[in-house]
């Protein structure tokens, strides 16, 4: 298996429950279970389940829930448990995948073997990691809306997208008019989001005796009292109003505005990943160590989230990048991911290590990644139901990447929080720029003249080592 064939990540909303998909097998028939975004269940009756398509069965959930063409392009099926998540491609078989999930666990996994033997996956009906933010954009079908904000809000509140917490009660609020209606000022409105908060801001968010503004206070944000933050976010939901009807509009015109607002999320849409990273030395005896980080990887970029923290260590396009992936005998495997830096104001090439045994998934995906963005620049996109990974040209040329919004964001880099190795090159050799330092060896990269990555060549004001 490799990044093309099917991606393996972090576990997420999938930790809520351990469940089997397959809850009687014989010899012709076996009743599948199919799991959605909210937790609800697609009860499939199949024959030959042993030798039965990713593909057949995404068919059969997609009559079930009676859903447009277009679904076939934005969800995928995968193979989800607490400890891997696989996207199937649609000439997979997810009952033999099941059978060698343990190797697949062993392959990718460090968890304990006692661990492995009590694992099972369940089989899912999740967002395809191929499929572009913009064509998102283009879906009116109120359901396949409703999916899509679903999974979206199960990434929130599970902190697997990290948000500001102006952001966090942005899309808590448009929760709270999905699940509880209009803002009406005369109802017990607040008494309702303190029992529930949780439901609508992220766990982390939520640690109070009746108010979690104590945890926020100390990232810089505005300070209040209890729910106050989330209600007056409530108040300004916009109700848009028909021009025709003056009615009200459906819950797809909320579904769409969370899923925009999740737009803005750098990391939105992609597929996620366990690792670990070098800590910067610190102290008189230059302790280390390392931290657990989340590598997120999308049709856009790469993204390293601490995942301790909730925020984001480093984010780069696939433009300003160079990796490779290495699995030496005996070693653990690694990510390498090369960029752009300076030391004092003098450019220089980072090299960020990333300990993992998805490396080569990682790099997999990348690669498909970009090959994807490649074949896409030519063409415009089409609005086809040709089947997933997303054909080739639904993919939009890179943009500039927005600005921004607030100092301190938690989608942020946060390039000081990281152990790199720094490197300039000088045309007959590498030279390491003080305190460490490594030069541009990769060749994995995007195309020349597309990328703005560089190799750096050394000057005289370099410290050398």
């Amino acid at each position: 298996m490799d990044g093309t064939e099917g991606n393996a990540g972090q576990p997420g909303p999938a930790e809520r429950s351990h469940r089997s998909s397959v809850s009687s097998v014989g010899a012709r028939a076996a009743d599948v279970l199919v799991y959605l975004a909210d937790d609800s269940v697609v009860p499939l009756a199949v024959e030959n389940l042993a030798s039965l398509g990713a593909h057949e069965l995404h068919r059969a959930v997609r009559e079930v829930l009676q859903l447009p063409d277009i679904a076939l392009d934005v969800f995928a099926l995968w193979l989800v448990s607490p400890l891997l998540e696989v996207q199937l491609k649609p000439k997979h078989q997810p009952y033999k995948l099941g059978r060698q999930w343990p190797e697949l666990l062993l392959r990718f996994t460090d968890a304990p073997d006692d661990d492995v033997a009590m694992d099972e996956p369940s089989l899912q009906f999740r967002r395809n990691v191929f499929f572009p933010k913009r064509r998102e954009l283009q879906i009116h079908d109120e359901e396949v809306l409703r999916l899509l904000y679903e999974e979206a809000k199960g990434n929130v509140l599970a902190a697997r997208y990290p948000c500001d917490v102006e952001d966090c009660e942005a899309l808590g609020a448009l929760v709270c008019r999905v699940q509880l209606g209009p803002y009406q000022p005369s109802q017990p409105v607040a008494h309702t989001l303190r029992e529930k908060l949780d439901s609508f801001l992220p766990a982390h968010l939520c640690k109070r005796g009746h108010s979690f503004f104590a945890a926020l206070r100390g990232r810089g944000t505005k300070a209040g009292t209890g729910e106050q933050g989330l209600l007056d976010a409530y108040r300004q939901v916009k109700e848009a109003v028909s021009s025709d009807s003056g009615q009200e509009a459906t819950l797809g015109t909320h579904y769409r505005a969370y899923l925009l607002k999740c737009h803005e999320l750098p990391f939105y849409g992609c597929a996620f990943f366990h690792g670990e990273v070098d800590k910067p030395t610190q102290g008189f005896l230059h302790r280390g160590g390392r931290k657990p980080v989340v590598v997120a990887i999308s049709l856009e970029g790469v993204h390293v989230i601490d995942s301790r923290e909730k925020h984001v260590l480093l984010g780069l396009r696939f433009q300003e990048l160079s990796w490779d992936h290495t699995s030496p005998e005996e070693e653990e495997p690694v990510l390498w991911l090369e960029f752009d830096g300076d030391s004092e104001g003098t450019p220089i090439n980072r090299l960020l290590k990333i300990y993992s045994k998805q490396a080569e998934l990682m790099s997999s995906l990348i690669e498909y990644c970009i090959e994807l963005s490649q074949a896409a620049e030519p063409a415009a996109p089409q609005e086809s139901g040709s089947g997933h990974p997303a054909a080739p040209g639904s993919l939009p040329p890179p943009t500039q990447r927005p600005k921004l919004r607030r100092q301190g964001s938690v989608v942020c880099s946060r390039i000081q929080h990281l152990s790199t190795i720094d490197y300039v090159e000088d045309g007959k050799g590498i030279k390491r720029v003080k305190p460490k330092r490594t030069t541009s060896f990769f060749s994995r990269q995007l195309s020349m003249g597309q990328g703005t990555y560089t190799v750096v060549q050394p000057t005289d004001s370099l410290e050398q080592g």
